[in-house]
């Protein structure tokens, strides 16, 4: 038998409300960044391995206006209510906050998470925000890429291109 999740959208929550959540939380917080268009076997591929490292995850999501400023005017494709939304519906995700700033860093300090984790197209290195988690004594953790999986190579084939 299948046990409901809470309500997703109880899931989404403000950068307050997520501190007083992350304070709650016992045992390590794990936390991955990214825009989340469309969501792909990719992604679901990246959210099982960081929910793997820890025992919570929490997911910051780009703004609307972070994804244009990144990715041009024609993006997000879904708003960021919608993509937060879907984010929390999977059972491996435990907090959605949406963050403005072109980067995730004000929201890695904010939160202080113990694990931070990118897709293999990072490095420890080029992770926003590892440098802060290992200071703290966190790890960081990249996970392979999934193959042939890209919002933006869908976004072409949908488009035609």
């Amino acid at each position: 038998m299948v046990t409901p999740r809470q309500d997703p959208a109880s899931l989404v929550r403000t950068w307050p409300e997520a501190l007083t959540w992350r304070r709650t939380v016992a045992g390590r917080v794990v936390f991955t960044n990214g825009v989340f268009d469309l969501l792909h076997p990719g992604h679901v591929d990246l959210l099982r391995g960081a929910r793997a490292a820890g025992d919570a995850l929490v997911v910051g999501i780009n703004s609307d206006d972070s994804v244009s400023r990144l990715k041009g005017p024609q993006r997000p494709v879904r708003p960021a209510a919608e993509r937060a939304y879907v984010l929390a519906a999977l059972a491996v995700v435990d907090c959605v906050v949406v963050f403005e700033q072109d980067t995730p860093l004000d929201l890695v300090r904010y939160l202080e998470p113990d694990v931070i984790v990118k897709g293999g197209d990072y490095s420890p290195a080029t992770i926003v925000g590892a440098a802060e988690v290992s200071a703290r004594g966190g790890s960081v953790l990249v996970i392979p890429l999934t193959p042939g999986q890209s919002t933006t190579a869908i976004i072409e084939k949908l488009r035609g291109s």
